[in-house]
């Protein structure tokens, strides 16, 4: 790997953004947070995978860089546990570049995934940067919508990573939940496979279209558990999908 100088130019990015570098290499580490705080991200360490869960729910990073080998614990059972309690984007990192590594990375809840071979640390500030730019104009869309959708019989609770319909907790997958804030996000709208994939993961070239199609029938046979004749994602032919607006409307309480 060879060392690269940091450009300064960006720091008037997002100073109050917090990154947690998870990497077992100092070096590799030292160069990553060298980078994010050029950019104006504050920027933390820790190589023990035994201290990542205790660590992110005393100090609530705004975002991981997970390694995926690590002593004490691997990135993969540490991502699913994260995504256990918490929405916080993380990404992968590993020298791993085979198509199944970086699906197992996605399946277990990661928002991104980052081969180190080669390793780009300009890369990994802009993978940074665009995911959390996409979750702050994803919080401010849920904040506009918070009050139209406060008596709607299907909603999401952001911060617990849960979502209920008709006041039934769905037993939903990590992909699963973004994918329902998505469509919620714009009840009626159609959106295409590539616009969900997109925002499902800010590198949709490492996971088939028709992965969406998987996603989207688990969420109708959840919604189907508690109501049988619930119809609410649609199939537009040619397009992709839409949530009917019916199923935020509000209803007896």
């Amino acid at each position: 790997m060879t060392p690269q100088t940091p450009h300064h130019e960006a720091t008037a990015s997002v100073a109050t953004a917090h990154v947690l570098v998870v990497e077992d290499e100092p070096k590799l580490a030292a160069l990553m947070m060298d980078y994010l705080r050029a950019a104006g991200y504050e920027a933390s360490w820790l190589a023990d995978g035994a201290l990542i869960v205790r660590h992110v729910r005393e100090h609530e990073p705004d975002l991981v860089l997970l390694d995926v080998m690590l002593p004490g614990r691997d990135g993969i059972s540490l991502c699913r546990e994260l995504r256990a309690f918490s929405d916080l984007p993380i990404v992968m990192l590993t020298a791993r570049v085979e198509e199944a590594d970086r699906l197992g990375g996605l399946e277990a809840g990661a928002d991104d995934y980052i081969c180190k071979t080669p390793f780009s640390p300009r890369e990994v500030v802009a993978r940074v940067k665009a995911i959390l730019r996409r979750v702050q104009q994803q919080g401010a869309r849920e904040r506009a919508n918070a009050r139209s959708l406060a008596h709607s019989p299907l909603r999401v609770d952001a911060e617990a990573y849960r979502a209920y319909y008709k006041g039934e907790l769905l037993p939903l997958t990590p992909v699963e939940f973004r994918l329902l804030r998505i469509l919620l996000s714009a009840p009626g709208h159609a959106f295409t496979r590539e616009q969900l994939l997109a925002r499902l993961h800010d590198d949709p070239r490492s996971v088939n279209d028709r992965a969406v199609d998987s996603h989207i029938k688990n969420l109708r046979r959840k919604l189907a558990a508690v109501d049988p004749d619930a119809d609410l994602i649609r199939s537009v032919y040619g397009v992709g999908f839409r949530l009917e607006p019916q199923a935020t409307a509000g209803f007896p309480r």
